[in-house]
């Protein structure tokens, strides 16, 4: 398989959507709305709930699964007030000393020109600034797409983790061939280019760790078993990260993303 069909694969319908892993892996969640400033995005969902007997925040970028679904949440698209949301229930994560779980799956950031009146790029910036020290454990899992800035303001923690058969990129493909060519013609050799499959992610380091997809047509019962495998290690994650002391946790933090690059 090609790293272009892994990007394809990563789009498609019948993948497992942010929604069905919240309600896989947590219990009794229950959903806010709104960023106290404009309005509620649907294409993010965050809330409260139960990983077992602990308490956390989960926030995920959904795009649903039928043609209704995806529309009504603009395409796993978030708008400047979505990101808000999602810094809104960080903010009170922390307050409350929850660990914060993200489910990550969008192909960007809505570049529309209401979004950009709204302030997009600054919103992007802020949850960057602000999960840089955030004083509780974050946990960001990349279950579909991971597209530029829009992936990036759900995904500055202390674990990264990917599905297999995800992907996460600065740029999509078909832009970066668009820029470097002037074509979208070349974006299969774009995506070979861009290192962006969680395996090419693992062996540059910039990941910590890929969990297997469940498997395509699996029925209900595979799919409960598969969520509380992922409970269960996310559980077992956050409990360790909770263990450091706040200082240690976030120096960690900070060396994790200022040695990118080097």
């Amino acid at each position: 398989m090609s790293k272009y069909d892994v990007v394809l694969g990563a789009r498609s319908s019948n993948r497992l959507c942010a929604s069905q892993y919240i309600r896989g892996t947590v219990r009794d969640f229950l959903e806010f709305h709104g960023d106290r400033r404009f309005g509620d995005d649907a294409a993010v969902i965050g809330g409260i709930g139960m990983i077992d007997e602990m308490p956390v925040t989960v926030i995920g970028i959904e795009k649903g699964r039928t043609t209704r679904e995806r529309i009504s949440h603009n395409f796993g698209s978030a708008h400047p007030e979505g990101y808000r949301k999602a810094l809104r229930l960080m903010k009170q994560a922390e307050k409350f000393h929850r660990p914060v779980v993200c489910f990550v799956d969008t192909a960007g950031a809505f570049c529309g020109v209401d979004a950009e009146e709204r302030g997009q790029g600054l919103a992007i910036a802020e949850n960057l600034y602000e999960m840089s020290t955030l004083k509780t454990p974050i946990l960001s899992i990349v279950i579909g797409e991971g597209g530029s800035g829009g992936a990036l303001a759900l995904s500055h923690g202390d674990r990264i983790w990917m599905i297999d058969g995800s992907y996460f990129s600065v740029v999509s493909p078909e832009n970066c061939a668009n820029i470097l060519w002037k074509s979208t013609e070349k974006a299969a050799e774009a995506a070979e280019a861009l290192k962006l499959t969680a395996k090419d992610l693992e062996e540059l380091s910039l990941i910590d760790r890929i969990f297997h997809e469940l498997p395509l047509g699996a029925d209900r019962h595979q799919e409960r078993d598969y969520m509380k495998n992922l409970a269960k290690s996310i559980k077992k994650e956050l409990e360790k990260l909770k263990e450091e002391p706040i200082e240690k946790l976030l120096g960690e933090r900070y060396q994790k993303f200022r040695k990118v690059g080097y």
